[in-house]
């Protein structure tokens, strides 16, 4: 028996609440239940209760066991002074408050339903990959869909908290933010944080400047990751080592380089010197890249805006001095797709909410019209029954494994809720 079952069993009234009696036999009636706010403090405030006739507001503390009030130190903490119910399962103490008045106690165990207390441990129990593993295909799908719905919305939520700090840290420049982001996506998880490193090392007024000659952008960006050098052999290497050294010296730009950037396990086309090179290529083809993709609604004219490739040393080079033959290095739809999920789509909540817009429909469909991610998570919920058809979808399910499943949160979520109340979920 856990103490969020039981805080279930409260909030949502899932006993027996006709003929409550206190353990000390008076008779016990809920006008409030209380609210439940997840934090430090009596579990339930603002309840409100009729004890043998005698109506009772304040707080409601919940333990699987009265003892474990000693156990927690509630008897050294005043706040604990308010509460005006104390509901265990199991009764094995009497509670007292600082002036030695006895706390009255709900027993719940006399009151739920033997079901109830069955599906929940059956749930519980551990299973190969999520508690839910057998049963989350047999969700309502009204029911599941709506619940997708506020996942990829918390999971935005989430996205945007650093957008949103590195607006503070930025001045507010809108611009510089859509940069700092793109930058870290184009670097992936292997070199997301050095790219946002580089690119917070340069004034984004001088990224503006630059950005009239892709190969000056090219030369900062390049040079700031430590790619470029005073010995390169071809006179293009040479070239961009020396307007790399000329802005650096100009803007008196700081190295950040404390680690290489990787190129160890990517393809060639994920190789940093190419994903800084388009890059570059998007920031001098896409002037007021930001406006543009704030504005932008669909999913095929993003696609134009992002329809860069790589300078033309680049088009045969995937190292400098290493000449390889022609290849365009456009950004891949798939590639592109990553970037509105993980960029664009968060960087649109974000601004949507600064300026007190609600755009939670309009990223949210959005979202519907991107191919759906492909992970290990998407496909063992897929190998369990529920099959995600976009990014919508996919990003709601990854919100669902990391902060629910992986956490044990059954019960504060609608499949967890869904499944206790169903008769049928029984153990194999």
């Amino acid at each position: 028996m856990k103490e969020d079952f039981l805080h279930y069993i409260w909030q949502y009234k899932k006993f027996d609440f006709a003929n409550l009696t206190t353990t000390a036999g008076e008779a016990l009636t809920i006008v409030h239940s209380g609210h439940y706010l997840g934090q430090s403090g009596p579990d339930f405030f603002n309840a409100q209760l009729v004890i043998n006739q005698q109506k009772w507001a304040g707080n409601v503390e919940i333990h699987v066991k009265s003892s474990d009030w000693y156990l927690h130190h509630h008897q050294n903490d005043n706040r604990y002074d308010t509460i005006i119910l104390h509901v265990v399962w199991e009764h094995d103490v009497p509670v007292f408050r600082s002036d030695n008045t006895e706390i009255p106690v709900l027993e719940l165990k006399n009151y739920v339903a033997s079901e109830i207390v069955q599906n929940y441990q059956n749930l519980m129990q551990p299973k190969s990959w999520i508690n839910c593993e057998r049963h989350i295909a047999e969700v309502d799908s009204f029911v599941f869909t709506n619940w997708l719905a506020r996942l990829f919305l918390e999971r935005l939520e989430t996205k945007s908290v650093p957008v949103l700090q590195l607006l503070a840290q930025s001045g507010n420049d809108w611009e510089a933010v859509l940069f700092y982001g793109l930058a870290k996506n184009f670097g992936l998880n292997t070199n997301g944080e050095a790219f946002l490193k580089i690119v917070q090392s340069i004034p984004f007024e001088v990224i503006r400047k630059a950005s009239f000659e892709v190969e000056n952008t090219e030369a900062l960006l390049l040079g700031q990751a430590g790619l470029l050098s005073p010995q390169a052999e071809d006179t293009a290497a040479q070239d961009l080592w020396r307007r790399f050294d000329y802005w650096r010296q100009k803007y008196r730009l700081q190295s950040v380089v404390t680690q290489p950037v990787q190129f160890f396990k990517h393809r060639p086309d994920n190789f940093p010197t190419i994903r800084l090179a388009q890059l570059a290529m998007l920031y001098h083809c896409q002037q007021h890249l930001f406006s543009k993709l704030m504005a932008t609604k669909t999913k095929e004219d993003l696609y134009r805006v992002f329809d860069v490739g790589v300078s033309d040393y680049w088009q045969t080079h995937y190292l400098i001095d290493k000449p390889s033959p022609i290849k365009p290095k456009k950004l891949s739809r798939a590639f592109i797709d990553l970037l509105m999920v993980n960029t664009v789509i968060p960087m649109q909540l974000a601004y949507g909410k600064h300026l007190g817009k609600e755009v939670s429909e309009a990223v949210m469909a959005l979202a519907e019209t991107i191919s759906p991610e492909k992970n290990t998570i998407i496909e063992k919920f897929f190998n369990f029954g529920v099959k995600a058809t976009n990014a919508f979808e996919t990003q709601a399910l990854l919100q669902l494994k990391n902060k629910y499943c992986n956490h044990g949160q059954c019960l504060q979520c609608v499949v967890g809720t869904q499944l206790l109340k169903q008769t049928h979920v029984t153990h194999h």
